[in-house]
């Protein structure tokens, strides 16, 4: 059977596309009421400190209409932690809306100004008074855990929230016992901010009469956002307020958190009955949205003499900031599941501990635990190929799981349905082509130059964010209708969605109209995240399209007098197979009669098991050791998506997973003052982003084995590009520095000044 045009496989183009670079999108800062209110926070310019604060004098600011402190919220829900462990739960210390007589970050909110203009509300920033007492303020992981650290909570001693263990201490402790060799290792995963290029904002109007809020926001789900907002934290049921999410633009996971304004403009809209409204600039940005990584591990890993890995053991300690963000604490230990990675490792062992710093809180971003843990493996690999002199690509395919062995239950309880691992490291490395690269090598280095070449396999779990449904009607001009609760930050879910109705339907997908984002218009939802989109809501879509299908086959049966086991449908028309017999889809919904009932059909699915895309990143990199500049020469992407919906699309995700990736590896950190906790990188003239010419001409291909546990075999693949990247690159980089300088460790960002030093360091040791 041939392709549909439009179908699942094809390279369709992106519909949305065209308005989004025409400058028709709308996103929520285009929402614009004419009587609209404008609204300002404040924010603490101090890491930790006790503060009181007088508004009187700002509320007589010419043009100011209203000025929130915690005295005015106190009777609002605190934003809250939406996770927490089974078997050893803890309690963690409260997030207000507006922060009361201490704060405990640099961005902390401490008032919310609303008024005519946004520049009245800058005047009556500036006129409120606050008396600010500093206290002491501690910022890195080992850092708050060391004796007589300054507390963040009193009541968390020690600043740790959990300290718990994941796995077998004593089969892993018996496993290192009888080791030919252990190899250890120490990194640091940094702290980073997201950088979404739309930043947050909110629209807030009221309705007098029906006690209602209407609240705009570009978030990745209408209805957590009501749920959480308006349930938990306004403490109104859920018919008393619409949430609508618009075009969003960029959320990498952190758009799907509630945030503090999204309540503020609530509260202020009620108070005042009319529409209010924020938006944040990107100083905002930096110090009041969640940020992501910042994690500290030391992992070993027991050896036989061929090489087999015995056990592995790992001490992780992951920074939640000031406050727990809604999954902040699940991010570092849901990601040590995954520590195991490919490898058939039978003795596993892991410490997890969060702990709290005078930070801007940690919590999900692209990948959400997933990339920490990769990175930490396939670091430990690497080290543990040099600590055995063997090649890095021969220990990986003694240790990966076989094929022959699916499904196969990992040391932490993950159950791998299908994969080919050393398929596609092979294929990766003869695309890269490995063989030559010693002659590559050779060549660089009479340029003065040092090439390294590395490469990092990867596993990830995602599409589990719970059961998703999707409703497909039947437009009365013939057109389809999809309205489900996930939600596109760039995505491409109006025409991945497209495509699974065009499979079935054969429409075109001008003719397939998605929507998204509108808690009034679509019942349920949890919005977009976790890589579930295809894997839950596109099972969904293609489940409700087939209902629909035979629904429509019923109507038109009657309609050709016929039976409906002797009808096809394609382009938009229900024909009687072999004849000139047909029906359009728009007469057949304005048929008379018709049961309205019959013109739309619902779907619902769970991935319960999850999935596990995997893959194979390859990276070969050109180092100027007279500057420590880095350039990579070649990048070699070889991934397992299960099944492909969309090749165009899904090379998109992994480019911008994998440049986000290199941005971490090559040059983004968030960095806090050890003497104040002030954000030293609070702006793009200190946080540096990768841009095109930082990247690599990507060689990307798939070597899909598709998944068993999903009914269109699909793996979710919209984090895995940012999960790969990050070790392929810095092992390609120690890989280049070892062989030269026997240089064996850097930490991330893996900047010039920083290669350099290490350099340097090394000419300095050997000319003693």
């Amino acid at each position: 059977m041939a392709p549909v045009k439009f179908g699942v496989g094809q390279s369709v183009l992106r519909k949305e596309d065209d308005a989004l670079i025409r400058g028709k999108g709308r996103y929520t800062d285009d929402v614009a009421p004419s009587q609209a209110l404008h609204a300002l926070v404040l924010r603490s310019p101090h890491a930790h400190a006790k503060f009181t604060i007088d508004a009187g004098r700002a509320r007589n600011v010419a043009g100011v209409a209203l000025i929130l402190t915690a005295e005015d919220v106190g009777d609002l829900g605190d934003l809250p932690c939406l996770f927490n462990l089974e078997d050893n739960p803890f309690t963690g210390p409260p997030y207000p809306i507006l922060a009361k007589d201490e704060v405990r970050h640099v961005g902390d909110a401490i008032a919310f100004v609303v008024a005519e203009t946004i520049d009245a509300a800058r005047d009556a920033i500036e006129a409120i008074e606050v008396k600010w007492t500093p206290l002491a303020s501690v910022v890195g992981v080992r850092n708050a855990v060391k004796k007589d650290a300054p507390q963040v909570w009193a009541k968390h001693a020690g600043n740790v929230l959990f300290d718990v263990s994941i796995g077998d201490r004593q089969a892993t402790e018996a496993a290192f016992a009888r080791a030919h060799a252990v190899v250890e290792i120490s990194i640091v995963n940094p702290r980073i901010v997201t950088n979404f290029m739309e930043t947050r904002a909110a629209v807030c109007e009221y309705d007098a009469r029906r006690d209602h809020l209407t609240l705009t926001v570009g978030s990745q789900g209408s209805h957590r956002i009501r749920e959480i907002i308006g349930g938990m934290v306004l403490k109104i049921p859920p018919e008393k307020m619409r949430v609508i999410c618009p075009d969003v633009g960029g959320g990498f996971g952190t758009k799907l958190f509630p945030y503090r304004e999204y309540a503020l403009v609530a509260v202020a809209a009620r108070k005042l009955r009319k529409t209010v409204k924020w938006a944040a600039d990107r100083a905002d940005h930096f110090v009041g949205d969640a940020q992501g990584r910042d994690n500290a591990t030391i992992a070993r890993m027991a050896l036989a003499e061929d090489g087999k890995f015995l056990a592995m053991d790992v001490d992780l300690i992951g920074d939640m900031g000031a406050y727990l963000s809604t999954f902040g604490p699940y991010i570092p230990h849901g990601g040590a599941g995954m520590l195991p990675g490919l490898y058939d490792i039978q003795a596993f062992h892991c410490r997890v501990r969060t702990v709290f710093t005078n930070t801007v809180p940690v919590d999900a971003y692209r990948g959400a635990g997933r990339p920490e843990a990769a990175y930490v493996l396939e670091r430990l690999v690497d080290a543990a190929a040099r600590k055995l002199d063997m090649t890095v690509d021969a220990i990986r395919r003694k240790n990966f799981i076989p094929p022959r062995a699916m499904p196969y239950k990992t040391a932490t309880g993950k159950v791998y349905d299908s994969g080919d691992f050393a398929a596609h490291l092979k294929r990766a490395m003869e695309v890269a082509e490995w063989k030559d690269f010693g002659k590559r090598a050779k060549a660089a280095k009479k340029q003065g130059l040092v090439r390294g070449i590395g490469l990092a396999c990867y596993v990830e779990v995602c599409g589990t964010m719970g059961e998703e449904t999707a409703k497909v009607q039947l437009d009365p001009n013939g057109d389809v209708s999809v309205l489900i609760g996930t939600q596109s930050s760039g995505q491409g879910h109006q025409t991945a969605y497209a495509q699974l109705v065009a499979e079935q339907f054969g429409l075109s997908p001008e003719r397939v109209h998605v929507f998204q984002g509108d808690t009034d218009m679509i019942a349920t939802g949890l919005g977009t995240g976790g890589s579930a989109s295809i894997p839950t809501g596109g099972v969904s879509v293609e489940r409700a399209t087939r209902d629909l299908g035979k629904n429509l086959r019923e109507l038109a049966a009657e309609a050709l007098e016929a039976s409906s086991g002797d009808l096809e449908i394609n382009d938009g028309t229900i024909r009687v197979a072999g004849t000139d017999r047909s029906i359009s889809f728009g007469d057949l919904a304005k048929r008379p009669g018709v049961d309205p009932s019959k013109l739309n059909a619902s779907a619902t699915f769970t991935q319960a098991d999850g999935t596990f895309p995997n893959g194979t990143h390859l990276a070969e990199v050109e180092i100027d050791p007279a500057t420590g500049f880095i350039r990579i020469i070649n990048y070699v992407i070889v991934d397992d998506f299960g099944v492909t919906l969309n090749p165009l699309l899904l090379a998109g995700q992994v480019h911008g997973g994998a440049m986000q990736g290199i941005g971490q590896a090559l040059m983004e950190q968030a960095v806090y003052s050890d003497k104040d906790g002030q954000l030293q990188t609070g702006t793009f003239m200190d946080y540096a982003l990768p841009r095109a010419a930082d990247g690599p001409s990507f060689v990307f291909e798939t070597h899909n084995v598709p998944c068993t546990t999903n009914p269109l075999g699909v793996k979710g693949a919209g984090e895995a590009g940012a999960i790969g990247s990050c070790p392929a690159v810095v092992n390609a980089i120690i890989e280049g520095l070892w062989r030269e300088y026997r240089i064996d460790h850097i930490d991330m960002p893996a900047t010039p000044e920083r290669v350099w030093t290490a350099i340097q360091e090394h000419h300095r040791r050997h000319s003693l």
